[in-house]
């Protein structure tokens, strides 16, 4: 998605509807943050340099450790968007929540928006 200029503040849909999340001046494009639900959950939120955003669980399924949040954006050849796990480097589709680099291996995925 693409925000609009009046675009403020970051929202994450889940099952009890839109929460918001943070401020969009804390999204530097090409990186993460972390941020926790109500429910404990963790998810990491991203914004592209196109200003698109995404939202994806934080934890890394290879190590079991909560830093999907500090990897980098990067794009495939076709154009998928991933993030890099900051540890051992596997790229994760952010629309997919495909593993790259293990076809056998996901993550969830989230709705997110500019409000």
């Amino acid at each position: 998605m693409t925000a609009t200029a009046s675009a403020t503040r970051i929202e994450l849909l889940s099952a009890s509807g839109w929460s918001p999340v943070c401020d969009w001046d804390l999204l530097v494009p090409g990186r993460g943050i972390a941020v926790l639900l109500p429910d404990g959950r963790q998810v990491a939120v991203f914004r592209d340099g196109n200003d698109r955003l995404y939202a994806s669980d934080n934890r890394d399924p290879f190590t079991g450790a909560y830093v999907l949040s500090r990897g980098l954006l990067g794009s495939t050849a076709d154009g998928r968007i991933y993030v890099a796990s900051p540890l051992l480097k596997q790229r994760f589709d952010l629309v997919t929540g495909e593993c790259l680099d293990d076809e056998d291996v996901r993550i969830a995925v989230h709705t997110v928006r500019a409000a």
